[in-house]
């Protein structure tokens, strides 16, 4: 009988070895899969922030140019490379199925360099994420206070008897008592809104809702964008009873009858002043006070003021220097004067106890806290003046 003995051991080396190699391929392929996962996974919080902040651009009326800007610096600032990272933003978009011309929908993409996947396929490794974002309704307001944390950011004392029609009244304080309405005031207005809290006596009448709303979102400054003049040029004389736009140094005082010519006019240090019995007028002028100068209006005084309706300076009637900080600015008249416009001290104190308000009550108050006195009446459309809507509101969250 005769037995045959193989060697097998060579084979059973062979199939070791590419058994080896198949491990090792799915071990650095299962390595690979979960870097890409990790990876997706940062690149989505990158798109959920670039497509909140598009949101929020969006909110404020920018274009499409600068919804991506806004949405490409929240997500440099998550993370996101340039040099490796595409992202596309996308408005209008589609909300649970349906288009929302709110709605910033952001597509974020890399295309990763393949290693062990390579023994299996050539195609790109394409790793991103997409997020969308959206906005509530949002409302115009009259008032807005910038300030973060002062009580009574809003306030409405003495005997006033305030009335807005169609726009709200918004405090951006945090404070428990960031809008208040005391004494025997009376504030009519559409909502009362804060981002903190409000302390109302009796006094407030809100025709659009049930109730005064806290912890809103706080709101853009409208007026953010608005480039300062320069603090440059001649010094003008202030003499005379008619005035040419230019530089005024150390202050503006005008008294008697003065006509303002049409133009921009820098008050560099002092106090812009109008005296007692002065009787103003001045059409398509805006007043830009810097240097720390303040604003301060007799209440016997008659004032007929409007602000252009076209150019850099459209609607805005005064504007403070933001780097006037303890400064506090008071504007009054008589029942028969009109400031058409808009009032912006983002840094400072606006102290409105005028009894009057401008053409059709086209009056704006954007400032650092806002005192309102005054027996006023004032009109939410006012685009024939130059003036956009100071847009509150509109909470932004992610949808999808």
């Amino acid at each position: 009988m005769r037995t045959n003995f193989r060697d097998d051991s060579g084979a059973v080396a062979i199939l070791g070895a590419l058994a080896a190699s198949v491990v090792v391929a799915g071990a650095g392929f299962g390595v690979e899969t979960g870097y890409w996962y990790y990876e997706q996974t940062r690149m989505q919080q990158v798109a959920d922030a670039a497509a909140y902040a598009g949101a929020v651009e969006h909110r404020g009326g920018a274009t499409e140019a600068e919804i991506l800007a806004g949405a490409r610096a929240a997500a440099l600032d998550n993370g996101f490379n340039d040099a490796t990272d595409t992202l596309q933003a996308i408005t209008p978009a589609s909300v649970n199925g349906a288009t929302d011309s709110r709605a910033v929908k952001v597509v974020v993409r890399r295309t990763e360099i393949r290693m062990f996947s390579a023994l299996f396929t050539s195609e790109p490794a394409v790793v991103g994420a997409d997020a969308t974002a959206t906005y509530g309704e949002s409302a115009n307001a009259c008032i807005l206070a910038l300030d973060k944390t002062a009580s009574g950011a809003v306030y409405f004392g003495g005997s006033t008897q305030a009335s807005f029609d169609g726009c709200v009244v918004m405090s951006n304080s945090m404070a428990a008592d960031a809008a208040e309405v005391q004494g025997s005031a009376s504030l009519t207005a559409p909502c009362l809104v804060a981002v903190g809290g409000v302390d109302v006596t009796n006094g407030a009448n809100l025709t659009a809702c049930t109730a005064p709303i806290t912890n809103a979102p706080p709101a853009a400054d409208p007026f953010a964008g608005i480039t300062d003049p320069e603090d440059t040029g001649v010094c003008r004389s202030s003499s005379g009873s008619t005035l040419s736009p230019g530089r005024y140094c150390g202050g503006l005082t005008l008294k008697n009858t003065v006509t303002l010519s049409p133009g921009l006019y820098v008050i560099s240090g002092g106090e812009l002043r109008i005296n007692a019995g002065a009787n103003i007028t001045g059409t398509g002028v805006t007043f830009f006070l810097t240097d720390d100068a303040s604003a301060n209006f007799n209440g016997n005084a008659t004032l007929d003021l409007t602000a252009p309706t076209t150019g850099d300076y459209a609607g805005m009637l005064f504007m403070g220097d933001e780097g006037n900080i303890d400064v506090s600015n008071t504007f009054n008249g008589t029942a028969d004067s009109r400031m058409t416009g808009a009032i912006y001290f983002p840094s400072q104190a606006v102290d409105y106890r005028g009894n009057f308000s401008g053409l059709n009550g086209c009056t704006r108050v954007v400032a650092r806290t806002v005192t309102w006195s005054g027996n006023t009446s004032v009109s939410v459309d006012c685009t024939a003046q130059g003036m956009e809507p100071v847009v509150v509101g509109g909470v932004v969250r992610l949808v999808g």
